[in-house]
Parts: C-alpha cells; sequence; structure tokens
C-alpha cells in the first residue's frame, strides 16, 4: 500500500475511532442522565439509612448500590462530585422514600435533614419514672450510667437542686445519637422557661413566695387531678387551705413520701407514719415536687379558682365533689367512699 494509502485508511479509522467515542459517550451521558432521575429502589415504606462517621462519597455510592438501592456506584460518584457535596455529607439517619432521585439523596444527606425520634414526658410522672424511660431508650446515647440524682443536677450545671418535678412534661423530638443529659437539660430548660413566665401573669396574693413553691404545689394538684377541668378548683381548695393554714392532707403527698415501700395501697398507718412529704403529719408545702406538673397544673396553682371550697372528695369516675364544710365533706366521703348512696348533698357541686 502506497503512502497516501496508508494516510488515508489511517484517516477513515481516526474518523471511525471519533465518530465511535462519541457514540459512547452519548450513550453514557444518556444513561448518567437517565441514572440522575431515576428513583430509589426502596420499599413504599421507605428506608432508614445510617450514614455514619467518616463515609467518602466513593464509600457510600458502593454501599448504596451494595443494598440494591442504586444500580450504577460510578454514576452516583460523578454526581456527587458534579454537585459538590463529598465534605458537605451529614452523619445521621435518614428516611429514603421511594420517590427519590439520587440527585435528591444526595441533597438530604448534606441538609442535615435526619429523622426525629420522639419521646414524651408524661404529666404527672415522677422523676425515677422519667429516668427509666431514659435509660430504656435505644435511640439516646447513654451517658448517666448509675449516676444518681446529685450528680446528675450537677452535670446538668444545677448542683444542689432536687430533680423532682424540674422537667416539663412534652413530647420532644431529637435525632439518633443525642444524649441523655442533652435530652434532659432540653426538657430541664423548657420547665424553667414555662415556670417564668406563669409566675410573671401569676394573679396577686397567692400564698407561696417563690416560683419553686409554686411548682411545688403544681405537681400536687397534677398527681390529684383525675379529670383535666378540675385543676382550678383542686388549686383553690389548697390555695385556700394554705391561706387558713391547714394542713393539705392529701394522698400523693403520703405515697410520695413511702418512696419503694408504696405496694399500691395506702392505709390509716401510713397517713399516721410521719415523714417530710406527710401532709397529714406536716404543715405546708412538701420539700420538694412529688412529680412532674404540666402546663395546665402550673397555670391552675397561678390562677386557681377560689370558690370556698376546703375539701374535695373521688367520686370513682374520675371526677371529684367539692365541699366548703367538713360536715358536708363527711357526707361526701359516706357517699362516695362508703357507698351510702341515699345521702343527699348541696347542688354546690353536682355528682356526674
Amino acid at each position: 500500500m502506497s503512502e497516501s494509502g496508508k494516510s488515508v485508511w489511517l484517516a477513515k479509522l481516526l474518523v471511525i475511532a471519533v465518530v465511535t467515542a462519541l457514540l459512547a459517550g452519548a450513550v453514557l451521558f444518556v444513561r448518567y442522565q437517565e441514572f440522575r432521575d431515576s428513583r430509589l429502589t426502596v420499599p413504599d415504606t421507605g428506608l432508614v439509612y445510617v450514614l455514619t462517621e467518616g463515609t467518602s462519597l466513593g464509600r457510600l455510592a458502593h454501599d448504596l448500590e451494595q443494598r440494591g438501592i442504586i444500580r450504577y456506584p460510578r454514576f452516583f460518584s460523578w454526581l456527587g462530585r458534579e454537585m459538590d457535596v463529598a465534605r458537605r455529607l451529614q452523619v445521621g439517619e435518614y428516611m429514603l422514600l421511594p420517590d427519590m432521585t439520587p440527585a435528591r439523596l444526595l441533597e438530604t444527606l448534606t441538609s442535615g435533614d435526619v429523622i426525629q425520634h420522639a419521646m414524651v414526658i408524661v404529666e404527672g410522672q415522677t422523676f425515677r419514672e422519667v429516668l427509666g424511660k431514659l435509660r430504656q431508650s435505644d435511640v439516646l446515647q447513654h451517658t448517666l450510667g448509675e449516676s444518681d440524682a446529685s450528680d446528675l443536677m450537677d452535670r446538668l450545671g444545677h448542683a444542689g437542686e432536687h430533680p423532682e418535678g424540674r422537667f416539663l412534661p412534652d413530647t420532644y423530638h431529637f435525632p439518633s445519637g443525642t444524649t441523655d443529659i442533652t435530652f434532659l437539660k432540653r426538657a430541664y430548660d423548657a420547665m424553667e422557661e414555662e415556670l417564668a413566665a406563669a409566675w410573671d401573669k401569676r394573679e396577686e396574693g397567692l400564698p407561696f413566695k417563690t416560683p419553686y413553691e409554686a411548682l411545688i404545689l403544681a405537681s400536687i394538684v397534677e398527681k390529684e387531678t383525675g379529670q383535666a377541668d378540675e385543676r382550678p378548683l383542686i388549686a383553690g381548695v389548697f390555695v385556700q387551705r394554705l391561706r387558713k393554714g391547714m394542713r393539705l392532707q392529701t394522698d400523693p403527698t403520703v405515697i410520695y413520701g413511702m418512696g419503694e415501700e408504696y405496694d399500691g395501697n395506702i392505709r390509716r398507718r401510713d397517713l399516721l407514719a410521719d415523714t417530710p412529704y406527710n401532709t397529714y403529719t406536716r404543715n405546708g408545702l412538701t420539700p420538694t415536687p412529688i412529680a412532674m406538673p404540666g402546663r395546665d397544673a402550673i397555670a391552675a396553682v397561678m390562677h386557681p379558682q377560689e370558690d370556698g371550697y376546703l375539701y374535695f372528695v373521688a367520686r370513682g369516675n374520675g371526677s371529684h365533689y367539692f365541699s366548703k364544710t367538713l360536715k358536708v365533706h363527711e357526707q361526701a366521703v359516706k357517699k362516695f367512699q362508703l357507698g351510702h348512696s341515699h345521702i343527699k348533698l348541696p347542688d354546690n357541686v353536682q355528682p356526674q
């Protein structure tokens, strides 16, 4: 073959190679675009994916391919570099949804929009119950160990304070890996804020001098209330008893003072056994709250409904009968506690 022939042949090969490369590039580009716009392979209900510390873009692509979530890890890595996300991936739990594209997934993994778990502190729970709930959580990071109340409050930055009543009942949302002490600090701060705001708006002339005394009474109201709309009335009874120098005489305080000795029953001897929390044997408020009071109980003691009632007794249906005199109260006890259904009571508060 002549030199000119060879040149023509080489030129043709070059053209073929260029065309082939262009076609391959075009096919690759089309497939890349299709990948970019494709949907993740996850269940209809979604899939929880945990992005761990130190995961590189390449490792992420490989892991997603291994788990069948994407098909082309190389495309995923290209997409990540195009979006400049390699150094912006944020550790955490993410919910992958079936309508997500790879691009949307990368946006999510760099947004920090992690799954939020929920935990509820229930009105009327004791600190021991709250702490037990935290220790059973498989989402929180446990750092407290067997810390006692004193150590725990010291770690919260409130050394010397008693923990009972200090954490606001509410539903708290947090990402996986949140520490138990962080959770408690958030609930503590929420209670401080709630109590301060309620104290600033309180009625004038209430028989307690500090927000903490109000918190103590709110915890007692919380434990005595079975029907939410009765909180202001029950608070009114206790406020008027405090004004008159009468003992509060409320069973939940006795139960709290019994601690682990309480077996579900409260007997006459328990009412007579003196403890710092026995409001049958001691005047005034208990030394500390006896539970975690909610917002409504706090509001009730700041704005009690004082209708002259000094006594109340459970009706057996979650509500109470309120009385202004001891004589009527004793009759109400016979009617609702001892089953003397024939007893007629004043119409000031009708049984439901």
